[in-house]
């Protein structure tokens, strides 16, 4: 029986991961079958090897082409954000929470909600179907969802999202969700022993305007401070990166779940379309912006409009 793999975009986060491991296993009990196999396009970061290690989970294989192979895509649809090759793939079914910037030859099953996290829609369909979810699985999708929606504080976060946490909440055995959404915060936003690349990649994703290519990065932390002291040789890493990769526009932007806000740091070709963008201006490539907490929801529309005409 041919293998289907289940993979998510570049530079994997917990929820990508997550998502492919939750819905392979979905898929197999759904056909009774084995031929559903998770996967990533790229190493895992911190908190989701924390997170796969604590419930006892194999990270998934990790792909370096897409060419000659079956995928389902989960939490993407955009081409810059797949693994490479994927326009030599077949592609037989999309499960995504953001926006729609999709094309493809054939009719394919395509599931998008709006919804704060790819595992949010996956856990309603174990639900809707009423198969099991073990406790360690339960566990590994609340820990995606409290992480995309930062602890239900992100703006794209929705009841759906609080309903679906509490009752895998329950079913993991965790008492306190808020407590356990801390504890992979403090694990993510831990930098010590990353390089700068690193810290900027942890969850990057590429998007493709008219203008040309961005590059957008976000950290989440429980500490704003451990960062500060970076931010002059996170902008030299992002410049060797825009340089390197011909992006239009890098950004890395540090967000404080704590305080509800984001340090923007920025290297780009057009410095008065980005402050338009992010409405306010930029000191020495860099912004604080109160209230912004969503690359999704926040960041990323506003780009689309100024960049994308």
């Amino acid at each position: 029986m041919e293998k289907v793999y289940v993979i998510g975009h570049k530079s994997p986060d917990l929820d990508s991961v997550a998502a492919a491991i939750s819905y392979a296993n979905f898929k197999n009990q759904l056909e009774g079958t084995k031929r559903y196999l998770p996967a990533v396009a790229g190493d895992i970061n911190n908190e989701t090897k924390y997170i796969l290690d604590k419930f006892g989970f194999d990270v998934p294989e990790k792909l370096e082409s897409a060419k000659g192979k079956k995928f389902i895509l989960v939490d993407h649809n955009e081409s810059a954000q797949s693994i490479d090759g994927m326009e030599e793939a077949e592609i037989v079914e999309v499960l995504d929470h953001h926006k729609v910037d999709f094309k493809y030859s054939e009719p394919i099953m395509f599931k998008v909600f709006p919804w704060g996290a790819s595992a949010s829609i996956i856990a309603h369909c174990y639900f809707m179907k009423k198969i099991e979810i073990d406790k360690n699985l339960a566990s590994l999708m609340l820990g995606a969802i409290l992480v995309d929606t930062v602890i239900t504080k992100s703006p794209t976060c929705t009841g759906k999202d609080k309903e679906i946490i509490e009752k895998l909440a329950e079913l993991a055995e965790i008492e306190d969700w808020k407590d356990y959404g801390m504890t992979i915060f403090k694990v993510r936003s831990t930098v010590s022993s990353l390089s700068l690349e690193e810290i900027i990649k942890s969850d990057f994703k590429d998007f493709e305007f008219k203008v040309g290519k961005f590059g957008v990065g976000q950290v989440e932390t429980v500490d704003l401070g451990e960062f500060e002291k970076m931010y002059d040789e996170l902008l030299d890493s992002l410049e060797k990166i825009k340089k390197a990769n011909n992006y239009h526009t890098v950004i890395l932007f540090v967000t404080d779940i704590i305080n509800e806000g984001s340090q923007f740091l920025v290297l780009t070709d057009d410095k008065k379309g980005v402050e338009k963008a992010l409405g306010a201006e930029l000191s020495e490539g860099m912004v604080y912006l109160k209230g912004v907490m969503s690359r999704k929801k926040q960041v990323a529309p506003k780009f689309t409009e100024i960049f994308d005409k």
